[in-house]
């Protein structure tokens, strides 16, 4: 799949996958300055580029593990959504969920990106649902601890 991307700012890197295998690209921060986390702080970081998603795909920001895990730092929206009509420059709200202030330098790898199709669907009012072997059954319905 092609995604033509056009880079907004200088210094700004297209995502990179990290192996033959990787689902999920690479994003790095675009920034003029490093920017300081401080604990329970949130900050948009830029990447510096603006990019056309295919109709039909969407792109889904996720956490990069060694980040989130290591230093506490992932996206405060959990997973960021970047729709196909999308054509502004690309940003991570990042949070830093730990007890230390965390700096973000340029080029760090912040985030990461999976280009997924999406199905649209057509939500109708109904009376009744098919029956599941699940039924009602919510949070923690299915096993616990």
């Amino acid at each position: 799949m092609r995604l033509d991307v056009k880079i907004l700012r200088e210094g700004a890197r297209l995502p990179t996958y990290g192996t033959d295998g990787s689902a999920a690209a690479d994003l790095y921060a675009c920034l003029d300055a490093p920017v300081t986390l401080n604990p329970g702080e949130t900050a948009i970081i830029a990447l510096g580029f603006a990019a056309a998603i295919p109709d039909g795909y969407v792109g889904l920001v996720f956490a990069r593990s060694g980040l989130a895990t290591k230093s506490d730092i992932a996206p405060a929206n959990k997973v960021g959504v970047v729709d196909s009509d999308y054509r502004g420059e690309w940003q991570v709200p990042l949070h830093n969920h730990g007890a230390v202030p965390r700096v973000i330098e340029h080029g760090l790898r912040i985030a990461q990106v999976a280009i997924v199709p999406v199905a649209r669907a057509e939500f109708e009012i109904t009376d009744e649902l098919d029956a599941t072997e699940r039924g009602h059954g919510g949070f923690g319905s299915t096993g616990g601890f």
